[in-house]
Order: C-alpha cells, then structure tokens, then sequence
C-alpha cells in the first residue's frame, strides 16, 4: 500500500468509495469543494493495483479537523486506517494546529479504538447528530494536556 496526498483525479473514487462505507455519504460535490479549500490537506491509501482503498482528509487552521477518513471494507484490519490517520495528524501538527479534533459515530468502536490509540480523547456528545439519529462523539488530540 502507498499513501500519498490527493488529486484531482481521485475525487470520483474517493465520492464512490464514501457511498461504500457510510449510510450518509458526503457528496462529491462536497468532496471537491473541501479539495479545494487552501486549508484542506487530503491523503489517499492506493492498492497494488493502483486505486484508492482508504482516504483521510484534514482542515488545518489554529486547530485542526480530521473532516474525512475510511478504508473500502475489502481493506480494513490491514493498517491502512493507521497509515490514513497518521498523515492526517503529522500533516496538521506540522502546520502548527494547536488541537486536532474529529468525531465518530458512537457506535464505531474499531474507529474509536484507533483514535485513543493516537491520543484522542472525548471531549462532548453531538446528540442525534447522524441523519440516522446516531450520536456523536467529539474528540480531541491536544498539542500539549493542560
């Protein structure tokens, strides 16, 4: 597997891959507009034939937002979720984000699982934030505990 940053030619995949693993996809419309922001950092995990199995996206500014990660189902429990995250985080924390925050269904326990891995913690519930009714859990990676 490689992870390397996004380009315009991943947008369809990445659109179609978010339908795969999510009941309330992002569209690709909203995809192409987050690419697009000056903000926004995306990563990519390609296969060895060449397509994308997994991407992770973040909104830096003073703080940081993983706004999007996901492995195709096909992929997951081999690392790729890891490898997403990681540059997501490095990537935030070298543009000097103070905090780098993200939010999980709180149904999503492999999810939540690697987040406290990398030093997330919660920090609120978004209630009935899904369009499903699920909550949400907010989290946060802060640069330093106070």
């Amino acid at each position: 597997m490689t992870v390397r940053e996004w380009s315009e030619k991943d947008l369809h995949a990445i659109a179609e891959l978010e339908k795969d693993c999510f009941s309330d996809p992002w569209s690709e419309q909203s995809i192409t507009e987050t690419f697009r922001s000056p903000a926004f950092k995306g990563f990519v995990a390609e296969d060895e034939n060449g397509c994308v199995a997994g991407y992770s996206g973040v909104l830096v500014c003073f703080d940081a937002e993983i706004a999007l990660i996901a492995v195709s189902p096909e992929k997951r429990r081999k690392g790729l979720g890891r490898l997403l995250l990681a540059a997501a985080t490095d990537y935030a924390t070298s543009a000097g984000a103070e905090n780098i925050f993200l939010e999980v269904r709180t149904g999503n326990e492999p999810a939540k699982s690697l987040y406290e891995s990398f030093g997330f913690i919660p920090v609120t519930v978004r209630k009935r934030y899904y369009e499903d009714g699920e909550d949400a859990i907010v989290m946060v990676k802060p640069k330093k505990l106070v």
